[in-house]
């Protein structure tokens, strides 16, 4: 993993290029996708301490009982299309590193980044047979479910998807885990500092047209929102949308047709549902890309939980606004929610951050962040409706995910004992 770090490191303009030009995203978020993966592999680089297990010497008269963490065998991963070399990053490395062999499917959308990390792997001096990727759709998905051999299958995307790997592959008896949609909800409290939090919602919302797990789609405005909205507007319409490739450009397309579509759509039922559309992006142009699959920022405001906008994850660049009258009408409208990926509150009260934090459900806080996703010794720990499985991605969770604990009693005595006995052992004297 050393080396195989450096040569990303080497090699990060021609990943994120990839990124761009397969996905779509811009070049700087290309970037951060290259470089979050990146941290993951930095972190197996140091992760043995992870790895230990148990002694305990003496447990009876000259036994000592030891646990050790030992690979499963064969694992897989099935990655989606919004992070082409982040999420492959999150499960090869930790699986390899803690003794497994991988199959790596990337998404038929942009598989390329996860060729060039292959590439690089064997240039490391990987084994061959250690990283296999694989290409397909649902035939491949389902065979990596079934397969006897495979012990554990690591997934991140879409709610259909997930579920369906998640039942198929526990019922065979693999382990699973699954990292799928949200609605991510940021708390905006009256006190909270408004430049700052406009700017990061805004970012939070927008960047990467909104095709992010942990993208803030929602803001919650504790009292007054029209002021709030007049701010985000006057952000939103200085982002520049474009082609990936453009130097200048803020948000990039989505990653098809059809997700424009069902993007419109899902913009198109609040409006008639009584949301207030404050800015409209879906008839945006881009000169030069008259074909492109864009979507400027758009921001639905009025929204309730009954609405299919808010009901649906959108995965584009689309905020919807909300009203609550106390920080507790807030918590209670993000609780009810039925995922629970990522959230954030806006406030300069730390007795606010305080509570919101203790009685928010959902695995992911931000405290005046908007994307609290951890670093990599920690764990990516989305709760409820966002996650299926038994272990969360990276951290110590996935260093658990990836092996299995092995007891060791040893007994080393120099007399031959008392005889046969049917009686259960203890660590009483007879």
């Amino acid at each position: 993993m050393l080396k195989f770090q450096e040569l990303i490191r080497r090699d990060k303009e021609k990943l994120a290029q990839n990124v761009t030009m397969e996905q779509g995203k811009t070049l700087p978020d290309a970037h951060g996708d290259v470089f979050r993966g990146l941290e993951v592999v930095e972190h197996c680089c140091n992760m043995s301490t992870l790895q230990m297990g148990e002694f305990v010497e003496n447990v009876s008269t000259g036994i000592d009982t030891y646990s050790i963490r030992q690979p499963l065998g064969v694992c897989a991963g099935i990655c989606p299309f919004n992070f082409p070399a982040m999420i492959p990053l999150w499960m090869f490395p930790v699986a390899v590193t803690c003794g497994n062999t991988f199959i790596l499917k990337p998404s038929e959308k942009d598989p390329g980044a996860s060729i060039l990390l292959a590439e690089l792997a064997a240039e490391a001096g990987l084994p061959p047979g250690v990283l296999n990727i694989v290409h397909g759709t649902h035939d491949i998905v389902n065979h990596i479910c079934d397969h006897p051999d495979i012990k554990a299958i690591s997934f991140v995307g879409s709610d259909v998807a997930g579920l369906h790997i998640y039942s198929r592959a526990a019922s065979k008896g693999k382990r699973v885990q699954c990292n799928m949609g949200a609605k991510n909800h940021a708390v905006v409290m009256p006190d909270a500092e408004i430049d700052m939090t406009a700017n990061a919602l805004v970012g939070a919302a927008f960047g990467a047209a909104g095709q992010r797990c942990m993208a803030i789609s929602t803001a919650v405005f504790v009292g007054d929102t029209k002021a709030w909205e007049d701010r985000l507007v006057e952000r939103a319409q200085k982002l520049k949308v474009s082609a990936g490739i453009e130097p200048l450009a803020d948000i990039g397309p989505v990653i098809s047709k059809q997700a424009k579509d069902r993007i419109c759509n899902l913009v198109q039922s609040g409006v008639e549902s009584g949301a207030r559309l404050v800015l409209d992006g879906r008839n945006i142009q881009v000169p030069g890309y008259s074909s492109g699959n864009f979507i400027g920022p758009t921001i639905l405001a009025d929204v309730t939980p009954d609405m299919e906008c808010y009901k649906q994850e959108i995965f584009g660049p689309v905020l919807l606004c909300m009203k609550a009258n106390s920080l507790s009408e807030a918590i209670e409208v993000v609780n009810k929610n039925r995922y629970g990926n990522g959230t954030a509150i806006f406030t300069t009260s730390g007795v606010a951050a305080r509570l919101f934090q203790h009685e928010v459900d959902v695995g992911q806080v931000g405290i005046n962040v908007p994307i609290p996703v951890p670093l990599p010794f920690f764990s990516f720990t989305g709760w409820k409706g966002s996650f299926a499985g038994d272990m969360n991605f990276y951290g110590k969770a996935g260093v658990h995910f990836f092996t299995q604990i092995k007891t060791v009693t040893a007994q080393w005595k120099d007399s031959a004992g008392q005889g046969v006995t049917t009686v259960m052992p203890t660590s009483q004297k007879a």
